[in-house]
């Protein structure tokens, strides 16, 4: 009887309803799930979408029943579906190129990724671009951005100047210079009224004044998303702050540096041979930290790999940030997965992917480890967890279907098949890698 009744209920949840008739309703059968918890991958699982969510979640061979004529059913066999992608650091609006920027989110969408984390650029033009992915007007994943706020010496910057042409960088709600003097109640209530979903503390700044800016956005809602060092504010004292979420892994660091770098664009590099083989026991206490207060970590080891091929000496190897990423994984730390940057033009797929699969070869992280950091942790550095981030009853259908198994080898990302951003598809073999390089070129 109570098996009946719970059928019966189930049945009742999936029957269209009057005010229901007008959305989409598809159901991906019979596919292996790995669900972003970590949790091994389930085979014979069904997926259904109502609209623009994941209405049911369930086994075919526990459960059965019939659908409406109307509920559209498509057959995954030998597929692999996990929950759509985060990038949790990337800018695509400094300078702001409106058909660049496109190309490189359609790339992305196409590619799996249904969110980002913008850390800090022209906003006039990525809140537009945002408005436009969001309502289905460009293909691109879903933007969350930051307001950024630096000390004043930091917007001597060319970077700030192009991402507030026909105003003055330091003067602009999106890109705020910050003094003892500074109203923060209004500069951070300006910055929210850009749309921002965090405050992104930059540079030049001393711990006081971190601790200010950190204190005002958190009492009007809004995070703060700081680089692990503000200089001459250091990762302890960023930490001391209350920072949510700390960027750029090697920037901690410059915790055992002596002296502390006084500006951002004057530091010198870290000192490696503080680190030998192993890691600076300086460096413990911060991830303890980290993990007491559910800091997330956006490590962005693919930034220091790229910095390799720089004119400037790079301030630190992908090798040390590889052992500092592995290090606060094994501390308990929440580590996403960032760029801060883009592959080349030419790639089929985007920079994330690099990302992953240097968290995998050089960071420790095993290939589930590394899907986790881009899908539950990407969302819980956005504070969006409630919505994304897990294929569960109730999130988004943000989805990606694969071909072969990413939790055995996360290069098996690149048989990607299906995007799924909620609820609309996206197939792999609608998009053209080559179609916009020129474009994607065009901003080198």
């Amino acid at each position: 009887m109570f098996i009946r009744s719970c059928l019966t209920a189930l049945a009742a949840c999936l029957a269209l309803t009057p005010a229901q008739a007008a959305e989409p309703r598809t159901v991906y059968k019979n596919v292996t799930l790995i669900d972003g918890t970590g949790a091994a991958p389930r085979p014979g699982m069904s997926i259904l979408v109502d609209g623009e969510r994941i209405s049911k979640v369930w086994k075919d061979s526990e459960i059965a029943f019939k659908f409406a004529g109307d509920v559209r059913v498509v057959d995954m066999s030998g597929r692999y579906v996990l929950p759509g992608l985060t990038d949790s650091h990337q800018h695509l609006a400094t300078p702001p190129d409106r058909p660049w920027a496109q190309a490189q989110m359609k790339r992305d969408l196409y590619s799996g990724i249904t969110s980002t984390r913008d850390m800090a650029d022209d906003l006039r033009n990525i809140a537009d671009l945002a408005r436009a992915s969001r309502i289905h007007e460009i293909p691109g994943p879903d933007i969350y951005y930051a307001a950024l706020m630096a000390g004043p010496s930091f917007f001597e910057d060319p970077r700030v100047q192009a991402a507030s042409l026909g105003a003055v960088g330091g003067q602009v709600p999106w890109m705020r210079a910050v003094t003892p003097e500074t109203d923060l109640t209004m500069a951070v209530a300006q910055a929210a009224g850009t749309g921002a979903s965090a405050i992104k503390v930059y540079a030049n700044l001393p711990g006081q004044e971190v601790a200010r800016i950190t204190a005002e956005a958190h009492r009007q809602n809004l995070p703060v998303w700081a680089h692990a060092a503000v200089f001459p504010a250091s990762p302890k004292e960023v930490l001391d702050a209350g920072a949510d979420v700390v960027s750029h892994v090697c920037m901690l660091a410059y915790q055992v540096s002596d002296p502390m770098p006084g500006q951002y664009h004057n530091r010198a590099p870290v000192d490696e041979a503080k680190f030998g083989r192993g890691v600076n026991p300086q460096i413990a206490p911060l991830f303890a930290r980290m993990k007491q207060d559910g800091v997330i970590l956006d490590a962005t080891v693919r930034i220091y790999e790229a910095m390799k091929g720089r004119p400037t000496r790079p301030y630190c190897s992908t090798e040390l940030a590889a052992r500092l990423t592995d290090q606060a994984r094994k501390a308990g730390v929440i580590v996403s997965a960032g760029t801060d940057g883009f592959s080349a033009p030419e790639a089929a797929f985007p920079a994330l992917y690099e990302e992953l699969e240097l968290l995998v070869a050089k960071a420790g992280f095993s290939p589930m480890d590394a899907i986790v950091a881009a899908t539950r942790n990407g969302a819980l550095a956005i504070r969006k967890d409630a919505d994304f981030g897990l294929i569960e009853p109730g999130k988004l259908a943000n989805l990606v279907f694969t071909a072969q198994d990413p939790s055995q080898d996360i290069k098996a990302l690149r048989t990607l098949t299906l995007t799924v951003k909620r609820g609309r598809e996206y197939p792999r073999a609608a998009f053209d890698p080559e179609a916009d390089i020129a474009i994607r070129k065009g901003a080198e």
